[in-house]
């Protein structure tokens, strides 16, 4: 009996010292424990330390460069009539003609920023002004006309091609229009070289 007392002693002092010892421990605990940081709103500042220090393109707004489509409407129709119109006069065997202007300018052209990368791209339909004179028959004919270049994109420059229309063709026989046509198609050349340069503006901008 006394054997079981002092038992049933031992236990309740282990528990009690047990307990004491626990309370203590998280008390100690909670005390030296650092304080949870208080909840904070971001600045704009703190965001922008967060990305990365990398040239980015496109808008500012746009940072992560998924896609964003820029209009170069205004610059590219306005630097395609600058080039074509600076083309000057070509001499021929029998005679000489110039681009007055370029009368038709309709079209499109874009910038375009994909996963931080650009791309730039061009739709165009063309009418340049031409007027000439030619030595036909012995006699000097002033001629007049356009010469039309159908709707061509980007890349597509070296396949160019050109229709030449002749104005108050009456007077002219068939085979004095051939001839003209075949000299106004050398014009060519030299709208592709001004179409190049346009479109490595283009690609630069």
């Amino acid at each position: 009996m006394e054997g079981g007392g002092i038992t049933e002693n031992n236990k309740q002092s282990s528990s009690s010292s047990s307990g004491a010892s626990y309370t203590y421990w998280v008390r100690e605990v909670t005390q030296d424990a650092a304080p949870l940081p208080a909840p904070r709103k971001l600045s704009a500042q703190d965001i922008s330390s967060t990305l990365p220090h990398s040239t980015s393109l496109g808008s500012v707004w746009n940072r992560a460069g998924t896609w964003e489509e820029k209009n170069l409407n205004s610059w590219a129709s306005g630097r395609i009539k600058e080039l074509l119109g600076s083309l000057g006069s070509l001499e021929f065997s029998n005679g000489k003609a110039e681009i007055a202007e370029v009368s038709k300018c309709i079209g499109d052209a874009f910038l375009v920023t994909v996963r931080n990368k650009k791309r730039v791209g061009y739709t165009y339909e063309l009418t340049l002004k031409f007027k000439g004179e030619w030595l036909i028959k012995e006699e000097k004919k002033k001629i007049k006309g356009h010469i039309d270049l159908p709707e061509f994109s980007f890349g597509e420059v070296d396949d160019l091609q050109v229709e030449v229309r002749i104005s108050e063709e009456k007077d002219l026989e068939q085979q004095d229009k051939v001839r003209v046509r075949q000299d106004l198609r050398l014009f060519l050349q030299p709208i592709r070289e001004k179409l190049l340069q346009f479109e490595q503006e283009l690609k630069e901008r």
